[in-house]
């Protein structure tokens, strides 16, 4: 019982730092005049990703993302929204992630994953200032600064840069996330954050082609102090290739022996009136991690699943 009260208390000054940074978060919304939204934790489709498992509940899920029902929204005219949520995937843990955490969404209709860009590195300085670190973050020994231009990589150029074989190699060979995992993301956003983009289109189900060049596509991931903190893209608003794009990840997930999940045709149906826009989802936890200093994702919860 002791042991238990004092894992407890020592997350006392995590937990403390990662309640103003949500506070943070919440004014920086609300002063863009963004809705802030609550969606459905239990929903009976998900968006099949070729790695990401989802959690049963009955017959239905835990939402691995909000982004089913939020695009919706996006769908039924709301401009500028955003939640703050648990969110749930089966079988991850480690040093980085829990089987649930706490996800930031936001979308806004209008603009593409470039403006995207511009206002997730708003956010995080302005959290960063509310809470004490205006000018950067020292995390696990290395500094990162926030103020300046941030870096901005193509996965092409990473690949170039940092990996044993090129982007189209990997992507032949069939290694494309392991080399990414093992050899580039922790080279990224060690002196200033790095917003790594421009993804091939295979490694992307919900993202819009880039028109200078089709094969990749508007997405983007932030990485600070080597850790992927926020995955963000201009939305695809094409009903047939979003339906190709699924069921091209269906088949995979079935030819590696992992559950293949139904497909929300309401979500397709709201592509009638799909807007231009961008979205993201940002870790909670993580960047609570980078702001507190934590070896762990364990340092900035409450509660881990082992601790229940």
């Amino acid at each position: 019982m002791e042991e238990e009260v004092w894992a407890l208390t020592k997350r006392r000054d995590a937990l403390g730092m990662r309640a103003l940074m949500i506070q943070a978060i919440r004014r920086f919304f609300m002063e863009r005049h963004y809705l802030e939204v609550e969606t459905p934790c239990r929903v009976p489709a998900v968006i099949p990703e070729s790695h990401i498992d989802a959690v049963a509940c009955g017959y239905w899920f835990l939402h691995p993302s909000p982004e089913l029902c939020m695009k919706r929204l996006l769908a039924a005219g709301y401009e500028r929204i955003f939640q703050i949520c648990k969110c749930f995937r089966d079988g991850e843990r480690g040093t980085y992630h829990l089987p649930e955490f706490t996800m930031l969404e936001w979308y806004r209709r209008g603009i593409d994953y470039r403006a995207l860009m511009e206002e997730c590195r708003d956010l995080i300085t302005s959290v960063g200032s509310s809470i004490g670190y205006e000018n950067g973050v020292v995390y696990r020994g290395n500094s990162v600064s926030l103020k300046g231009l941030w870096e901005c990589l193509s996965v092409k150029e990473a690949f170039d840069r940092y990996a044993p074989m090129s982007m189209e190699e990997s992507l032949r060979d069939d290694c494309f996330d392991e080399i990414m995992v093992c050899d580039i993301e922790p080279n990224l956003g060690r002196k200033r954050p790095t917003f790594l983009c421009d993804y091939p289109i295979s490694a992307d189900a919900l993202a819009r082609r880039k028109k200078e060049n089709p094969a990749v596509v508007e997405r983007f991931e932030l990485y600070i102090a080597g850790i992927e903190i926020a995955n963000a893209c201009s939305e695809l608003i094409d009903a047939n290739e979003q339906e190709l794009r699924f069921e091209r990840t269906q088949a995979y997930r079935y030819s590696i022996g992992k559950p293949v999940y139904p497909v929300s045709e309401r979500f397709l149906r709201a592509f009638d009136t799909m807007p231009e826009s961008a979205g993201i989802a940002l870790g909670v936890d993580r960047l609570a991690m980078i702001f507190t200093d934590s070896e762990t994702i364990d340092d900035v919860v409450a509660f881990t699943p082992e601790f229940l």
